[in-house]
């Protein structure tokens, strides 16, 4: 048995004991609740917790593994949603609170939360977020405070994932990614993220930030655990007719460390360029460890971003303006600062703008491709930073270069559709975690996840554990 506490085992590890039978799925559901019931009122990472459902989801898994008809390695297991994924009779909040109250709970449960629970996963609730998944929560909302060190920022969107995550109150959840909205939280966190391929996760049942940026994926504490998550949820998708259909591999196929054969790039420019020195020495060290792994590094040469962080904009504010023209400008006043002052852009944003946006991402798409016909997986920062103070955050958006700074690394990513894994990288001086990201070309999420374990194997970075949730 391992000495890790209950709470903080990988799932991986977790899923092993709970099909030996050495665990419960109900004694761990309870440890879970009660974990949430000491910790959360502190940390504020959940929305809605499920107690009712989730003790029967573990009843019921405790009855199938016993009698033999195991479901697979999340049988049992006990995660957490984004409040944006719906849940059968649990009202989807999107972080606005006075616009949500009036929608009446879900009638069904979005695509992914029905594979989860298909896969025999217990749901312990919904996890906070940003209002409509924008960079801030609305001002009646406390954010989710960060675990490690409550004086800095715990992500954006997928903020109440990462808190959840990293302080054991949950084995694993979901995020969602429109401009860096897993990386960043997983990051902050000190956990692993990974954004999927654009269309790899259907997005059926999902409130929508931006239409065509939006990226469903899982975080966890190790891209062995998000592996099996992505296994669960990956897939083609009748409600969802932009869910890609190619195959689902075994994303835990060949995470054993050997990474010959691999071609890691490396943009010196690109990921060294106005970057906090501990950054950039912690992709050297990621850089040493794959290439002992077998891995051949190789410089590589990104495209000029720059348009593409530009044309991120009129794509995300026109979209979101769309999706939420029943509300607003109409309940304007419901509106936090942050999500109305997108979509006043949206609403001010030309359709030419939004076309000329467009062509910029389709050629973007194109010259990331032409990049990964050469190299498969490439190593970049996720914030130029180590991460940023509560202070910080408090005046971004007040300055012309604020929102080009915190999306330079992520949002060009989410523009193409590329897949991406964010890893932890060790803590900075105050104690806040901070780390980087690996890409890789379209629906290459395995060769991300072998690099991620690769480095995981060999450190100990994923394994630190928050102060603030002993």
């Amino acid at each position: 048995m391992s000495s890790t506490p209950l709470h903080y085992l990988d799932l991986t590890e977790l899923s092993a004991q709970l099909r030996s039978g050495a665990l419960s799925p109900v004694a761990v559901t309870e440890t879970m609740l009660t974990r949430i019931a000491e910790l959360d009122p502190t940390l504020l990472s959940y929305v809605t917790t499920m107690a009712d459902s989730a003790r029967e989801e573990a009843k019921a898994a405790e009855r199938e593994i016993a009698a033999g008809r195991y479901r697979g390695p999340l049988h049992g297991v006990p995660l957490a949603v984004k409040d944006l994924c719906d849940a059968t009779g649990v009202r989807t909040s999107a972080g606005m609170p006075h616009v949500r109250a009036k929608i009446a709970p879900a009638t069904s449960d979005a695509t992914v939360v029905a594979r989860l629970r298909a896969a025999g996963a217990v749901i312990l609730g919904k996890l906070q977020l940003t209002e409509g998944a924008v960079a801030h929560h609305h001002p009646d909302i406390v954010p989710p405070i960060n675990p490690h060190q409550a004086g800095y920022w715990s992500g954006a969107s997928s903020s109440g994932t990462g808190v959840a995550v990293a302080a054991g109150l949950c084995f694993g959840g979901l995020g969602s990614d429109t401009g860096g909205s897993i990386r960043f939280p997983s990051f902050a966190n000190g956990i692993t993220g990974l954004k999927p391929t654009w269309g790899r996760v259907s997005r059926a049942g999902v409130f929508a930030l931006s239409w065509s940026l939006d990226h469903l994926g899982p975080m966890a504490r190790s891209a062995a655990d998000c592996a099996l998550l992505l296994n669960a949820i990956a897939g083609a998708d009748d409600a969802d007719p932009t869910a890609l259909c190619a195959p689902v591999p075994d994303y835990s196929y060949k995470l054993d460390g050997d990474l010959r054969g691999v071609k890691v790039g490396i943009d010196e420019n690109f990921a060294t360029r106005d970057v906090e020195p501990a950054t950039v020495a912690a992709m050297r060290e990621c850089l040493a460890v794959l290439k002992d792994a077998g891995a051949t590094v190789v410089p590589v040469r990104f495209p000029d971003t720059s348009a593409a962080l530009a044309a991120w904009t009129p794509l995300c504010c026109a979209e979101v303006a769309a999706y939420h023209a029943a509300t607003y400008p109409s309940r304007a006043a419901e509106y936090g600062p942050g999500l109305a002052g997108l979509l006043d852009i949206g609403l001010a944003t030309s359709g030419v703008e939004y076309a000329r946006a467009h062509d910029v991402r389709q050629a973007l798409r194109g010259e990331f491709a032409h990049v990964f016909q050469g190299v498969d997986v490439a190593i970049s920062p996720a914030l130029a930073r180590q991460n940023l103070t509560l202070e910080d955050f408090a005046v971004f958006g007040t300055r012309d270069d604020d929102w080009p700074n915190l999306l330079r690394f992520t949002a060009p990513f989410d523009i193409t559709g590329t897949p991406t894994l964010s890893l932890p990288a060790g803590r900075n001086n105050d104690g806040a975690p901070f780390g980087f990201q690996l890409v890789a070309g379209h629906l290459e999420e395995s060769l991300l996840l072998r690099a991620g374990h690769a480095w995981q194997r060999a450190t100990a970075h994923h394994q630190l554990r928050p102060r603030l949730a002993p």
